[in-house]
C-alpha cells in the first residue's frame, strides 16, 4: 500500500508548515522526508498518521482517502523519536498493546509478540521492564511495537537520533535488513540526516521552508542535484558562481568546460562541484589557488582552497605531503563530473 498527498497543506494559527505538498511513496518504497527543522517533513508524517488535519488537500493510502479518518482507522504503525514506551509494561506488554487496542485474538497477539521481537532481535528481553533497556534495544522495542499491529505503512520520525553514532550506524543496517524481510511494507523516515535517508531511502524528497525542493533516487540527487539547496543538504557540493559561455562556463579568468543544457550565454548560474571529484595538480578545467585550510581526517585531507575570492573544497585520499596554509596549488576537475544548476527548483514527486 502506498501513500499519496494531494495538495496537502497544513497551517498554525494562519502560519504555513506544510505548503501544498504533492508526494506519492510507492507501495513497498522507503522514503526519506529530508530537510532541516521547520522545513514540514515532520507535519507532513504527522497528516499521514491523523495527527494533524490539512487545511486543504487530500491524504490517501492505497486508493483510499484517510484525510477524515482517526489515527486507530488508518492501519498505520508508528516510531517516534523518544519511542514512547509505557514504563511500567514489560517489552512483551509494550508490544502487544496495539493488537490489543485493535481487538485481536489472544493467541494470535502471542503469536504477533512473538515475531515482531524475533524479527526486531529483542525475543530474550521480552520479560524485561524498558529502563532496564539500552536506548538502542529501547528502539528496538518500538520498531517491534509498530510492526505487532501488521502495518501495511510504517512511519518513522527521527529513529535514531537520540543514539549515539556507532549504535546509528548499527540501526540504519537493522533497518535495512528489517525492509528487506518485509518488502510490502511501505515506509516513511523523517531525518535530517543525509547519511541515514542515503543509506536507507529508495527515493528522498527533499523538504526546505514547508515546501517539496526535489524528490528522486540518492544517486539521482547526489549526482544532478535539482537545486542549489538540494546539492547543499544531500551531500557535501561545492557551489561556486559562475557566468555562461558559448562552451561552458567562466569563474573569474577560469573558463570551465561543461554541459550548460539550455542556459544563455552571458547567463549567471551555479556551478556544482563534489569535493571528492577534485584533483590536485595539473588536469581538465584548471583552477588555480592559495590553500586557505587543510584538515586531515584519517583516510583523507581536506583541502580548502581559495579561488577567484571563493572557497573550493577538495577532499583527497590522505597526502604524504600536503601543502601548507598560503602555498600555491592548482586543482582540477572532469567537465563530467560538474553540474551547472540554474534558477527554479525541481521537484518530480
Amino acid at each position: 500500500m502506498g501513500i499519496r498527498f494531494d495538495g496537502v497543506t497544513v497551517a498554525y494559527g494562519g502560519d504555513v508548515v506544510l505548503d501544498a505538498l504533492d508526494l506519492t511513496v510507492r507501495p513497498g518504497e522507503v522514503m526519506a522526508l529530508l530537510g532541516p527543522s521547520g522545513s514540514g517533513k515532520t507535519t507532513a508524517l504527522r497528516a499521514v498518521a491523523g495527527f494533524v488535519r490539512p487545511a486543504s488537500g487530500r491524504v490517501f493510502l492505497g486508493d483510499r482517502d484517510v484525510t477524515d479518518l482517526p489515527p486507530h482507522r488508518r492501519g498505520i504503525g508508528m516510531v517516534v523519536q523518544q519511542y514512547a514506551l509505557f514504563p511500567h509494561l514489560k517489552v512483551a506488554d509494550n508490544v502487544a498493546f496495539g493488537p490489543r487496542a485493535h481487538k485481536v485474538p489472544r493467541a494470535e497477539i502471542r503469536d504477533r509478540v512473538a515475531e515482531a521481537l524475533e524479527m526486531t532481535g529483542m525475543a530474550a528481553y521480552a520479560g524485561r521492564h524498558p529502563r532496564e533497556l539500552s536506548g538502542g534495544q529501547q528502539q528496538r522495542v518500538a520498531i517491534a511495537r509498530a510492526l505487532a499491529v501488521r502495518p501495511d505503512v510504517l512511519l518513522l520520525d527521527e529513529p535514531l537520533s537520540a543514539l549515539d553514532a556507532q549504535l546509528r550506524s548499527g540501526m540504519l543496517a537493522e533497518l535495512a535488513r528489517l525492509h528487506r524481510e518485509l518488502p510490502d511494507v511501505s515506509i516513511l523516515y523523517v531525518t535530517h540526516d543525509q547519511v541515514e535517508a542515503l543509506t536507507l531511502a529508495d527515493r528522498i524528497a527533499v523538504m526546505d521552508r514547508a515546501r517539496l525542493q526535489a524528490c528522486g533516487t540518492p544517486q539521482e540527487l547526489y549526482r544532478a542535484p535539482a537545486n542549489e539547496f538540494t546539492a547543499s543538504f544531500v551531500g557535501n557540493a561545492n557551489l561556486l558562481p559562475v557566468t555562461v559561455g558559448a562552451g561552458g562556463v567562466s569563474l573569474g579568468d577560469a573558463e570551465i568546460k561543461v554541459d550548460t543544457g539550455g542556459a544563455l550565454p552571458g547567463a549567471t548560474a551555479t556551478l556544482c562541484v563534489r569535493p571528492h571529484l577534485v584533483g590536485l595538480g595539473d588536469g581538465p578545467n584548471r583552477l588555480t589557488g592559495t590553500v586557505g585550510e587543510i584538515q586531515w581526517r584519517g583516510s583523507t585531507h581536506r583541502l580548502l582552497v581559495n579561488v577567484a575570492g571563493h572557497r573550493v573544497m577538495a577532499d583527497l585520499r590522505e597526502l604524504r605531503d600536503p601543502p601548507a596554509h598560503g602555498d600555491p596549488v592548482t586543482l582540477h576537475f572532469a567537465p563530467e563530473d560538474a553540474v551547472l544548476l540554474t534558477a527554479g527548483v525541481g521537484a518530480d514527486g
